[in-house]
């Protein structure tokens, strides 16, 4: 079983990673409204579209509301890659030198990485930055890299590499390097989740760029949140709902975040064992797990490995349940048809 958050702590995060400057950035984007029995908050943060929805008096649910952006623009501010400051960036760039001191969060950070890397058999693994720099879909002409720079790059990725002792890491190459992309914004929905427990909010949901936790019940009184699965062949549809309390759901999919070059599509998500995108069939992976970050991390894992053994890895955590988009149809994890909506 992987690792989950504690509900009963949320510390805040230390201002030293130039969360100011983050905080700064989100302000702007802040918007907030009534909705019916309680309030919502939207903001830009981590790369995407954050949305905070509670029950409650709107004049309390602000003040929570702070609270969480500002916790999320600490966490970014320590764990982004692309920001250079961040602890993660200190570590990538340490690689091939000393230790780098780690606080107790982000060693239980990589217990949690640890330990799905064991459960994937290798599939979920963080240290495929090198990869995806390589296949870079975010240039204005996107080309397939060389069979010597895979095999180079490949070199550096491997999560059995990583060094670790209580309170240390290192990365013993130069050029090994970190991505927490792959559950970085789904943890850090569980703990705005369990800072929402912490206030006493009688329900609350906390979507990240579709990383999904909900908790008690929805401001509308319904005995359940409903959570829409897009349709990776119509995206901004639905194809079906899951009705969840007290949850996590997540999606991967190759069918936003991608190129194509004569007539193929290469996604964002690589497959470490191969050093190329993935190219299985699968189009979407949605699945619910009792945090977001077990679900996201599933997810990605299920993606990678394909129909049958990611269908087969979902199924191994009794809590869990999920369903594959592929090119000829869905498969159904033996627990999602309760879920489903329609």
């Amino acid at each position: 079983m992987v690792a989950v958050l504690p509900q009963s702590t949320v510390a805040p995060l230390p201002d030293e990673f130039g969360t100011r400057s983050i905080q700064a950035r989100i302000a702007p984007t802040v918007s907030h409204k009534a909705v019916a029995g309680g309030a919502e908050a939207t903001f830009q943060a981590m790369g995407t579209v954050c949305r905070l929805m509670a029950t409650g008096r709107e004049p309390e649910l602000r003040r929570f509301f702070a609270e969480a952006i500002a916790w999320v623009a600490a966490f970014e501010a320590k764990y982004s890659r692309f920001l250079p400051d961040s602890l993660v960036s200190r570590i990538n760039q340490g690689a091939g030198g000393d230790w780098v001191a780690l606080d107790p969060e982000t060693d239980r950070i990589l217990t949690m990485c640890q330990e799905m890397h064991f459960l994937t058999r290798g599939a979920f693994d963080p240290t495929s930055l090198p990869l995806i720099r390589l296949w870079n879909w975010k240039v204005e002409r996107p080309a397939i890299p060389q069979d010597a720079e895979i095999a180079a790059a490949k070199e550096l990725v491997g999560w059995n590499r990583v060094e670790r002792k209580p309170g240390q890491v290192r990365l013993p190459k130069a050029g090994m390097s970190l991505d927490l992309g792959g559950m970085g914004k789904e943890y850090a929905v569980d703990c705005v989740s369990a800072l929402g427990a912490q206030r006493g909010l009688a329900g609350l949901l906390v979507d990240f760029g579709a990383d999904v936790r909900v908790s008690g019940l929805p401001p509308d009184g319904r005995p359940g949140w409903h959570i829409g699965l897009e349709d990776p062949d119509r995206p901004g549809t639905c194809w079906t709902g899951l009705a969840v309390r007290d949850a996590g759901v997540a999606t991967s999919g190759d069918y936003v975040r991608k190129f194509e070059l004569n007539g193929r599509r290469y996604g964002h998500i690589i497959d470490v064992r191969t050093g190329y995108p993935v190219d299985n069939g699968v189009r979407a992976v949605s699945v619910t797990a009792p945090t977001c970050t077990m679900a996201g991390m599933l997810s990605t894992a299920a993606f990678v490995l394909g129909p049958e053994a990611g269908l087969k890895l979902i199924e191994t955590q009794m809590a869990a349940a999920g369903a594959l988009s592929t090119a000829r149809g869905r498969l159904f994890s033996r627990r999602i048809t309760q879920y489903m909506t329609h």
